[in-house]
């Protein structure tokens, strides 16, 4: 809880309102943030999205990029992102998308895909993203996407340039 407090306080040092575009995760980004005091400044917005027609109709995913790249994808990732913080007045949008088990023999069990969307001063948009394999249970494999997606959140904000 400890990294997550350090990145609340780098967000409000940073003037940084999130929104969040959950699929595995399911909230659980935004929900691990709205435990802390004074989150009320820090979160705009969470979409729950877990199918693929949700993420088309509530985010813009294109159909062609699940076809192409598969739900469990950067690619996914990074429109789901794109289209939070399209729909919000939020400045930081985190997008999760990934596997718990071993449902799609495709993909390994505990992938999981990122996204992180800043949107700059001069209204461009940075975006990064990232996959990770975890290993445990389904929830100690939301909780560890969970952790891993707000602690890389400073760190990836000072690398795309967004508060130049």
């Amino acid at each position: 809880m400890d990294a997550i407090r350090a990145t609340a306080s780098f967000m409000k040092t940073h003037d940084l309102v999130l929104t969040t575009a959950e699929s595995c995760t399911a909230g659980l980004i935004a929900s691990t943030l709205a435990e802390l005091p004074g989150a009320g400044s820090l979160l705009d917005s969470a979409f729950v999205v877990y199918s693929p027609d949700a993420k088309q109709r509530c985010l813009g995913v294109r159909a062609e990029t699940i076809e192409r790249h598969n739900l469990t994808s950067e690619p996914v990732a990074r429109e789901m992102a794109l289209g939070a913080l399209a729909a919000t007045r939020a400045n930081v949008a985190i997008a999760n998308t990934g596997v718990t088990d071993d449902t799609d023999p495709r993909i390994p069990a505990g992938t999981q895909c990122f996204a992180w969307a800043f949107r700059k001063r001069d209204g461009s948009i940075a975006l990064r993203s990232e996959t990770h394999v975890f290993e445990g249970s389904r929830n100690e494999i939301r909780e560890a996407s969970v952790e891993l997606a707000l602690r890389r959140l400073p760190e990836l904000y000072r690398q795309a340039g967004a508060g130049d």
